[in-house]
């Protein structure tokens, strides 16, 4: 079956009308009275509504992975099965990067044992960065479908259809992905023992 680029430039439209506008809770808008399970599941579905809810990263925001980034030590435990603003935090950077880095990655990037204002100095610097690299994905997906939107700046990275946008996207994804992953493996590593920095020709 086919694609219909004008609904998948309609739905690229109204991806970018919402990009624009999403932003992470900041720090103080996180509640901190303590939220039962249920409670915290709801609120990190509002939180990054979006992540569809008919995809299987979607399956990051239940109760059975959150008990999981607990029993991990990725979350700290909850207080009286109470959670709090440091949890709601560390939830929403998590389930955020779990779409792209593997668990243990995350836990090198994000300890679970982190003293509370050391969370609320990495959690508003990720929401900042989370809109910064929102507004750039957005900037970049329309350089990408220009051909798709009608839009005159074409480039040679424009594509011509939703086929050639797809693995554009699963491409850029998965370099990103690796880049990711490479930096994260140079953690506590120097010159002297991190590998050669050579250019390769």
């Amino acid at each position: 079956m086919a694609y219909d680029n004008d609904l998948i430039a309609g739905k690229l439209r109204r991806w970018e009308k919402y990009l624009e506008h999403y932003r992470l809770p900041a720090w103080e808008q996180i509640p901190d009275f303590g939220l039962y399970m249920e409670q915290v599941v709801q609120l990190l579905k509002q939180y990054l509504s979006y992540l569809p809810p008919g995809l299987k990263q979607s399956q990051t925001i239940t109760s059975a992975a959150i008990n999981n980034y607990v029993r991990t030590k990725m979350l700290p435990e909850p207080r009286k099965k109470k959670y709090y603003r440091v949890h709601i935090a560390y939830l929403i950077m998590i389930c955020t990067l779990k779409q792209s880095l593997s668990l243990s990655m995350l836990q090198t990037l994000l300890p679970g044992n982190l003293p509370e204002e050391d969370v609320r100095r990495a959690y508003s610097s990720f929401a900042q960065r989370h809109s910064l690299c929102a507004q750039y994905f957005v900037d970049q997906v329309k350089l990408s479908a220009a051909a798709m939107l009608d839009r005159e700046m074409i480039t040679e990275l424009a594509v011509q259809d939703a086929t050639e946008l797809i693995a554009s996207a699963a491409i850029l994804s998965g370099l990103a992905k690796l880049f990711a992953e490479k930096l994260l493996l140079l953690k506590d590593k120097t010159l002297e023992n991190g590998g050669s920095i050579e250019i390769i020709e």
